[in-house]
């Protein structure tokens, strides 16, 4: 059995891809169902967030895993094998094992550290364990990922000064503006990116309004930051109250459009918005970079704004990535031990049939022993198999899981012939 992953993110695929193959919260159960139904797909999960869509997969297939994931994947997005496919990466063995740890950890992360991405690869986990694709191995491997990632939070910088999408978009904010007070920011969304922003305009003079499908959770946010919260109805008629607007909902098409947005400018007499897009599928039509006083960034544009945060963590991510090589090394010891286990029964199986074989061969001969000769007879042979297979067992139970450890197994099952038909 081997860890599959297959999947893209921010830096092998621009949003307009990623954002055909980005199920809905209503959808995501489906869609892992149909994913772990595939031929030669043993376990599963889906990890979907606004920078990447993968999957998780337990398989000992890969090849024939690979070819069905994509195909699937394709055909959720409306394209073609060919058009998707030099968007993706697939890691497979030790190298999925890692690049698990690392997005877990946020080291594969648009921006650096961020802390959300870990309660997201824990929900994808908790949704497969409902589901029940999610088994004994890649179980494991999940609750591996989370210990890496609790270590590197722990023992490194990169929790410091904690950094999410919502603050580079509060960010670019404060670069566009220089100074945030007296200006409205709009939340379009009450979800934990807008929740996030919010925090981050908070104590910076900026009225805060939030705009949600359930007005009751608007006015909720928007009440913890002394700002103000209507429903989704109400957005077209505010809009121009906003100088910049932050949106991240689960929509599924864009739910501001150019007409919107021409419309709230010659209400505000031209004056200058500045939209800012952090939702996967995006929440703002790229068509209103084209109107004059609208300024409008994306997800992407963002990662640009991270790389400055990257640089001052270079010596973190170092020491990150070494706890990540040394949780890389203890999941494959655990993996390589799983194929000693069933190599020690069938040996000690093996010589057990051929002692029991030849004991009551020789007892057969042997009419005139007494009971309790033929006890002792047997309590010999049961002691010179154990004495025999002691070292043998000791050696594999011992390295079995180290690097070398695969080599051994194989030795010991071609030198005793397990798997093979004991000739008497």
């Amino acid at each position: 059995m081997k860890i599959l992953i297959i999947g893209l993110n921010h830096k092998t695929a621009p949003v307009a891809i990623r954002e055909k193959i980005a199920p809905s919260d209503n959808q995501l159960t489906d869609w892992l169902r149909e994913l772990v139904r595939l031929e030669g797909v043993d376990e599963g999960l889906i990890l979907s967030t606004c920078n990447r869509f993968e999957t998780w997969l337990i398989t000992n297939q890969v090849e024939h895993a690979q070819a069905v994931v994509v195909r699937l994947l394709a055909s959720k997005g409306h394209m073609e094998v060919d058009t998707l496919e030099p968007h993706l990466y697939i890691h497979e063995g030790e190298a999925a094992v890692a690049h698990g740890y690392r997005v877990a950890s946020s080291l594969d992360s648009l921006v650096v550290g961020e802390a959300q991405v870990l309660g997201q690869v824990k929900q994808a986990w908790q949704l497969a364990s409902e589901v029940g694709s999610c088994g004994t191995l890649l179980g494991r491997y999940c609750h591996q990922a989370f210990r890496v990632a609790k270590k590197i939070r722990s023992e490194t910088g990169l929790a410091k000064n904690p950094v999410s999408i919502a603050s580079v978009a509060v960010t670019l904010a404060r670069k566009i503006f220089g100074v945030l007070e007296g200006h409205a920011c709009l939340l379009i969304g009450a979800g934990e990116m807008c929740e996030l922003a919010a925090r981050h305009l908070a104590g910076q003079g900026v009225r805060i309004l939030v705009a949600n499908r359930t007005l009751e959770r608007a006015r909720e946010l928007a009440m913890r930051f002394d700002g103000e919260g209507f429903g989704l109805t109400d957005l077209e008629r505010r809009l121009a109250e906003a100088d910049i607007i932050i949106s991240s909902t689960g929509a599924v098409r864009p739910i501001v459009g150019t007409d919107m947005v021409r419309a709230a400018l010659k209400q505000r007499r031209y004056r200058s918005q500045f939209y800012i897009d952090i939702a996967v599928p995006r929440d703002l039509a790229p068509e209103i970079a084209q109107i004059d006083n609208a300024f409008l960034y994306d997800i992407d544009d963002l990662e640009k704004i991270s790389r400055e945060n990257r640089q001052d963590r270079d010596m973190e991510i170092a020491a990150a990535d070494a706890i990540v090589a040394g949780g890389v090394d203890d999941f494959m010891s655990w993996v390589r031990s799983l194929d000693v286990v069933p190599t020690l029964v069938a040996l000690r199986e093996s010589l057990e049939t051929i002692r029991d074989q030849e004991v009551e061969k020789a007892l057969k001969g042997w009419s005139t022993l007494t009971r309790e000769d033929r006890d002792r007879v047997i309590n010999l042979a049961r002691i010179m198999v154990n004495r025999i297979l002691h070292v043998p067992i000791t050696q594999l139970r011992e390295h079995g899981g180290h690097q070398d450890g695969t080599a051994l197994v194989e030795a010991a099952r071609k030198l005793f012939r397990l798997g093979e038909e004991h000739q008497a």
